[in-house]
């Protein structure tokens, strides 16, 4: 029997859990070494803005639940707190605390770090070649969404 090439699936995977793992190495050597890899997953969908619970739940494929407890989590580290939102009442968002701007100024410096260790070992070609596949929309959707992000000022 013929050994089939991995899925794409498999090699994405593959170098998320590679990337999570190095920068969860970086956070312990700065102090964070309580952030876990779901509070990871958990502040890299944040990017920086406040968001709603539910939006976080379905941006992460886990429940509103899951979410809250997690984020309550990170809150107990002081890097998040939550607030009302100032457009709707109903909705509580969760935002970066000082702290958690701080860490996250620390988490792109590491990032930044790893990209230059990356683009030693692969060449700048390669790593800006990877960086470009990566960022072109997959579906109609994609293109669709990027299309209107375009137009904006």
């Amino acid at each position: 029997m013929q050994k089939r090439p991995p899925y794409l699936r498999s090699l994405l995977l593959q170098r998320f859990n590679w990337i999570e793992e190095r920068g969860l190495q970086l956070a312990r050597a700065h102090g964070y070494s309580k952030v876990t890899p779901a509070m990871s997953r958990l502040l890299g969908n944040m990017a920086g803005r406040p968001l709603g619970l539910s939006e976080l739940a379905r941006r992460m494929g886990i429940s509103r639940q899951a979410v809250h407890k997690l984020a309550n989590e990170v809150a107990k580290l002081g890097l998040v707190e939550f607030v009302a939102s100032p457009d709707d009442l109903r909705v509580v968002l969760l935002q970066f605390t000082k702290a958690g701007w701080a860490m996250s100024a620390q988490a792109a410096k590491d990032f930044e770090e790893l990209e230059a260790d990356l683009r030693q070992y692969l060449g700048a070609r390669d790593l800006d070649e990877l960086k470009r596949l990566l960022s072109v929309p997959w579906d109609i959707k994609e293109k669709a969404a990027a299309a209107v992000r375009a137009q904006q000022p």
